[in-house]
């Protein structure tokens, strides 16, 4: 049940960096298209004290309805981890990449994608991402290094018959230009979706999946909700990427998979959707780019 505070319990709330209380579960479950649990507890803590707080987190998540969680590398590390956590978890399947902003800060780029398609040929690997551009915080002498590791992605990607997800951050353009050039993928997410309706129709002409996350509830994103308000059910995922975006009415403070239907029903008010019907066709989106779970 959603737990109801003043704004000045929510202000000091945020103020000691607290989990926001769990909302209402949904009734049909969904999955968490993109998520980061091994940031989520470096950075913002154990959700209960005492417990595991991998395993927590994962259990808080499926109370609330979100029974599967696909956690994502961002680099070598994470996505060791994140592979490893898939291989023995029955809730999570893992993505693994090099973020954007990461490229252009190794000694040896080449090294760090021979590690990460490694990676890739496992069997609970089942994406390549984060990968894409970010203009916004990479300068333009690191954006051949970005570009470079991006289509290296691409290629990892079709070796393999696996999604792509891309980080996409102020290079919109540059980024259909780059899947253009080296030939999209299968199955192309569009993590945190950023763009507006024009760019949101552009995408699903080409048949991409249009991941949405707590950022389409931020007063100043009406430009998200009218893309989201255009995208067919089919084509549409929902995710965290925690421990960041926390959907409003909890924004500043630390996201987590549990916290997925609050942005599901924002979405379900923005499209015109009915909830569970809603959840079901996300839900079939997964198992079909993803695959089975367990």
């Amino acid at each position: 049940m959603l737990v109801l505070m003043s704004r000045q319990e929510q202000s000091e709330a945020r103020r000691r960096g607290e989990f926001p209380p769990p909302p209402e579960p949904l009734a049909v479950p969904v999955f968490d298209s993109h998520t980061h649990l091994d940031i989520t507890v470096h950075e913002a803590g154990a959700i209960t004290a005492g417990a595991d707080p991998v395993e927590a987190l994962i259990a808080a998540a499926a109370k609330s309805g979100v029974d599967r969680l696909v956690q994502v590398g961002v680099d070598v590390p994470s996505s060791r981890w994140g592979a490893g956590l898939a291989a023995r978890h029955p809730a999570v399947l893992a993505a693994v990449a090099l973020h954007p902003n990461e490229a252009p800060r190794l000694d040896d780029l080449d090294e760090a994608l021979r590690e990460i398609e490694a990676l890739a040929a496992l069997p609970r690997v089942r994406g390549l991402g984060e990968t894409g551009l970010d203009t916004f915080r990479t300068a333009t002498d690191g954006l051949a290094a970005q570009q470079k590791s991006f289509r290296a992605h691409i290629a990892i990607a079709k070796r393999y018959g696996k999604p792509l997800i891309i980080h996409d951050r102020d290079a919109h353009q540059d980024v259909l230009r780059i899947l253009d050039e080296e030939g999209a993928p299968d199955v192309v997410v569009l993590h945190c979706f950023s763009g507006d309706a024009e760019f949101a129709a552009e995408c699903v002409r080409r048949d991409y999946l249009l991941s949405f996350a707590g950022t389409m509830t931020f007063r100043n994103a009406a430009h998200l909700r009218e893309a989201a308000a255009l995208t067919p059910p089919s084509q549409m995922l929902v995710e965290t990427d925690a421990p960041y975006l926390t959907p409003v009415p909890y924004r500043g403070r630390p996201n987590a998979s549990y916290l997925i239907p609050v942005t599901l029903r924002a979405l379900a008010e923005t499209t015109g959707q009915d909830l569970d019907t809603l959840c079901a066709a996300i839900s079939s989106n997964g198992e079909r780019i993803f695959g089975p779970w367990s």
